[in-house]
């Protein structure tokens, strides 16, 4: 059983997410895209969703293709008809074309990469297939400010504060943009608020509770020449 093992992640995400919760995930992502990712990407241009896992990200933004990649079978059947998807690994994205996407984003996948090596293959990849100056967006959990937290999902191996990915894209040739250290709260499971579209508007807009509960971090990054 590794993290390449397909069934294993079909297995371990039907277990993690109840139907609440999944639907819990889409009220958040509707939201998050239109207050915060949208303004990444180009609405005529090709966004690519790295570790698209239900498809929340790929489904709720607006793009002219949109290409969802993941090892999970189910994301076939999570993704709406107009978001293409790929079968594959981070580290494998030879279906699509160097220099044919404007944006790549992922949200909550580098932590489940084995190690560096997997990671800076991963960045690699997302390189080769921005255009130049097209941006990568990054969201994850921030060890920094969870501790022990972060463990308590089985299939967490690479832990990463806000500096370290940082200072990975600079060695895969991006520059940062824009690093917000701590951003989103850790997770919807088991949420103790309700998730409704106007709490999460008012969390976004109101940024000192991100100091207070703020556990995961947005990095963003932009393709440099060469």
């Amino acid at each position: 059983m590794t993290w390449l093992d397909r069934e294993h992640l079909r297995s371990t995400y039907e277990q993690r997410f109840g139907a609440k919760e999944l639907r819990d995930k889409q009220v958040l992502w509707r939201v998050l895209v239109d207050e915060v990712f949208q303004r990444y990407v180009l609405e005529t241009g090709t966004v690519l969703d790295l570790g698209a896992g239900y498809c929340e990200f790929s489904n709720a933004v607006r793009a002219r293709r949109k290409i969802a990649v993941d090892l999970n079978p189910d994301t076939l059947h999570s993704a709406d008809r107009d978001v293409e998807v790929l079968l594959t690994r981070s580290d494998d994205l030879a279906a699509i074309a160097d220099a044919s996407v404007d944006t790549v984003f992922t949200s909550n996948f580098f932590e489940h990469l084995p190690d560096k090596r997997a990671l800076l293959d991963t960045l690699q990849e997302c390189r080769r297939v921005l255009a130049p100056g097209g941006s990568i967006v990054v969201l994850m959990p921030n060890i920094r400010y969870l501790a022990g937290a972060y463990w308590d999902y089985f299939d967490h191996h690479l832990p990463l504060t806000h500096l370290s990915p940082v200072e990975a894209l600079r060695l895969g040739g991006f520059e940062e943009t824009r690093v917000e250290p701590r951003f989103l709260p850790y997770t919807v499971k088991d949420a103790r608020l309700p998730v409704r579209a106007p709490l999460i508007r008012a969390y976004l807009r109101f940024r000192p509770a991100w100091r207070i509960l703020g556990r995961q971090k947005l990095v963003v990054a932009r393709r440099v020449p060469g």
